[in-house]
């Protein structure tokens, strides 16, 4: 049950970037109330779970061994006509357990002193005259209940109800939004070291199909589409086909279906007594859908600027925008060249893919990274050459 009726800051949802806020808002001094509508933190999981350890250890200083379920050296790019390419991170990367790893971000963040509420269900906002936001309605355990705070934190994903009562414009461009269907799958025989991506207009147009191992011979399989394309045939119809046609007649473990913002961040992730951080402020990576660390990176800057507030007692505006050109500053600038190439590489012809493969297959495997792949993408297109060396060195 909540204690009290005023936080210095209240977050609205316990995924990685809520928890996060709270961990690093709790752990510089600041009175903070974590509120999870589900009855479960980390259920259900709505992720392909896949991470980098360089970027996921700079928030977390030491990844537990329980939040693994496989390590990635490598990664696979399938053109349209089959070609595979084979190539190595620079860095290893992880398939999370995310039941397992949401549950213990949050146990951290009480362990810095955050409240922390599951099955409360924020239904408004408090607002003063001027459209100040000072706290939540809610419903939790049947009472309908009201908790003031001097900051209101948006960890509430895409649809992000926060950000819309807050007075933000939270409208998304179907280009940019995708819609996205993801099976487990048990029984698999797939290199447990390696993530594999498929192109093809034809399977998953205006995105890309991935598998990503879990160890014990499953994986994720998922497949995301520009909503340009999914109000034509859903992200599960392709996926069913891809599936039936790689891994028919095995056991499907779980099964989920939602949206990734694949978009600039907003332009507004903070105003009067509120923040908005993770998929609730578009920090998904354009190119990749993936999100878990930079909306936990999001949520260690918004955390320490909650804090350095309630210190000044100042919640306006223009004090909490800090956060705003932290973001900007760090991976806000390379979110935006990752948009830009998303661009260039996703209006791709399945015959320019095939030739593409066909060129990469040309560098020697110890030199075939990711920028070596970027610049051979966009020879075409010299100025963004410029992002992907900015963006990889």
């Amino acid at each position: 049950m909540i204690r009290k009726d005023y936080y210095d800051v209240i977050i609205v949802g316990a995924g990685p970037a809520g928890s996060t806020t709270a961990k690093f808002a709790a752990q510089n001094g600041a009175k903070v109330l974590l509120l999870e509508k589900d009855r479960e933190i980390g259920v259900p999981v709505r992720c392909a779970e896949g991470v980098g350890a360089k970027g996921l250890l700079r928030i977390v200083g030491k990844v537990e061994p329980n939040w693994i379920a496989s390590t990635i050296t490598g990664f696979r790019l399938v053109s349209p006509d089959g070609t595979a390419v084979d190539a190595r991170w620079g860095d290893c990367g992880y398939c999370l357990d995310r039941k397992v790893f949401d549950y213990e971000l949050a146990n951290i963040a009480a362990r810095e002193g955050a409240e922390v509420v599951t099955k409360a269900y924020v239904n408004g906002l408090i607002k003063d005259d001027n459209g100040r936001v000072l706290g939540v309605k809610l419903k939790q355990m049947g009472n309908d209940v009201e908790v003031r705070a001097g900051i209101t934190v948006g960890a509430d994903g895409v649809e992000t109800r926060v950000g819309r009562w807050a007075g933000l414009n939270t409208f998304t461009k179907m280009r940019d939004m995708e819609s996205c269907a993801q099976f487990t799958i048990a029984d698999l025989e797939v290199d447990q070291d390696m993530c594999e991506f498929v192109f093809s207009n034809q399977k998953v147009p205006g995105g890309y199909l991935w598998v990503f191992p879990k160890g014990n011979r499953t994986a994720n399989v998922g497949i995301g589409i520009s909503g340009e394309y999914a109000g034509k045939r859903s992200a599960l119809s392709y996926l069913k086909d891809f599936v039936e046609e790689r891994f028919s007649g095995k056991p499907i473990l779980s099964t989920l279906c939602g949206g990734v913002p694949c978009s600039l961040t907003r332009k507004q992730i903070s105003g009067d007594g509120f923040m908005l951080v993770g998929d609730a402020a578009h920090q998904v990576n354009p190119i990749s859908g993936g999100g878990i660390v930079s909306g936990m990176y999001a949520g260690m800057v918004a955390g320490k600027v909650a804090a350095g507030a309630v210190r000044d007692n100042n919640f306006s505006a223009k004090r909490l925008e800090e956060y705003d050109k932290e973001w900007g500053r760090s991976i806000g600038k390379d979110h935006e060249r990752f948009y830009r190439i998303k661009e260039a590489v996703f209006d791709f012809s399945d015959d320019q893919l095939n030739k593409l493969a066909q060129e990469v297959l040309k560098i020697p495997i110890p030199e075939r990274s990711l920028m070596r792949i970027f610049k051979a993408a966009l020879k075409t297109r010299p100025k963004l050459i410029f992002d992907v060396i900015k963006l990889f060195t």
